[in-house]
């Protein structure tokens, strides 16, 4: 269980989740030009906090990608902060597609609420990117079969995040509500 545990942990990683999710958004908003837009989004918000974190792995100053020591988490946070704005103000001021604008704002109230949070307790990013993915992708694909196969898959990457002792239950349900409040609140006020 243990070794399965680990294969959901790699497979739904944060990074894995905010690179693969903006240009299937992108696609189904605009078409390939959404998911070009969406290729943007994912390179600045994914790939750029990626980077940062697999060069603190390398140079030996961070634990892993997944930022187990939360004492450590802070710079790769406040780089994936910058990140998701630079993101944001590209995408609005080159006119990419609403849905895709509301979710990458959504990456950044759930950042808003998570990093402060974790500067004190360890708030699981896993469970609130992999909820927070659900609820967008229940917004752009029939709602009721993605939102129950979203849901199983949140369940399940909580269960791994606990399973390797990586965090608590309370842990995993608090980043879990904090994805489907921060991004549900955000796409409502978009309007999407």
């Amino acid at each position: 269980m243990t070794r399965m545990a680990g294969w959901v942990t790699e497979v739904f990683a944060p990074q894995v989740l905010v690179i693969a999710m903006p240009p299937v958004v992108g696609l189904l908003a605009q078409g390939w030009s959404g998911a070009a837009w969406g290729l943007l989004a994912s390179a600045l918000c994914g790939g750029v906090p990626a980077t940062v974190i697999a060069v603190g792995v390398r140079r030996g100053r961070l634990d892993s990608r997944h930022l187990v020591d939360r004492a450590r988490r802070t710079g790769p946070l406040l780089a994936a902060v910058g990140a998701v704005l630079v993101a944001l103000v590209l995408l609005v001021l080159l006119g990419a597609p609403t849905l895709l604008v509301a979710t990458v704002t959504a990456m950044l109230a759930a950042l808003a609420v998570t990093v402060p949070v974790t500067l004190r307790w360890k708030i699981s990013f896993h469970a609130a990117v992999s909820a927070g993915t659900a609820v967008v992708l229940a917004h752009v694909l029939p709602p009721a079969p993605t939102a129950l196969v979203g849901g199983a898959l949140v369940g399940l990457v909580c269960w791994a995040r606990v399973r390797l002792a990586h965090h608590t239950p309370g842990q995993v349900i608090a980043g879990a509500l904090v994805g489907v409040a921060t991004t549900w609140g955000t796409l409502a006020a978009f309007g999407v």
